[in-house]
């Protein structure tokens, strides 16, 4: 498959949308030495990509490449997630990752990502990322309002077993 095959095959799998009661779910993995020669290639794109928040991390870390790279795999997760991959007006930096108080990883949506995010009711973005000394992944959920009222909609797994011996014993008890 050629470069420009593969570009349209991954921008036509980027437009699919998700149903508005699902959960969306991205992965993504990206190469650490890939990401080590980009910023050695091209010292310009940790700024065009990564918030000052992510570079002063990254940077400030032993292995720096490994973290941009989960970070990197982090944003390509989250737009998977929301079914949109980079297109519809979204930029590097509309997706975020910082971290909370304990150190966990956290999506920050910011821009036409936050729009999209708010239109599909997405409440909220999980988001789990690690690194190996050759990779690094990430894993995103976005978890809409409806998804939830889905959720709480289907019956307990057990309370419907139970109408059903409960009926099944009112049948034969009548037999």
């Amino acid at each position: 498959m050629g470069r420009k095959q593969l570009e349209k095959t991954l921008a036509e799998a980027a437009s699919i949308k998700m149903a508005p009661d699902a959960v969306g779910l991205g992965v993504d993995v990206v190469e650490v030495a890939r990401m080590e020669a980009i910023l050695k290639r091209t010292p310009s794109f940790a700024e065009k990509v990564f918030s000052p928040e992510e570079r002063a991390y990254c940077d400030g870390t032993s292995n720096r490449a490994a973290h941009y790279a989960t970070r990197f795999a982090a944003k390509e997760a989250v737009l998977k997630a929301l079914g949109t991959g980079f297109s519809e007006g979204i930029a590097y930096r509309d997706v975020e990752v910082q971290r909370n108080a304990k150190g966990r990883p956290v999506v920050a949506l910011h821009g036409r990502a936050q729009e999209i995010a708010a239109q599909m009711g997405v409440r909220e973005m999980p988001l789990s990322i690690s690194y190996t000394h050759t990779e690094g992944v990430a894993c995103a959920l976005a978890i809409t309002e409806k998804s939830v009222e889905a959720q709480e909609k289907r019956k307990d797994p057990m309370e419907e077993l139970a109408a059903q011996f409960k009926e099944a014993r009112f049948f034969l008890d009548e037999i």
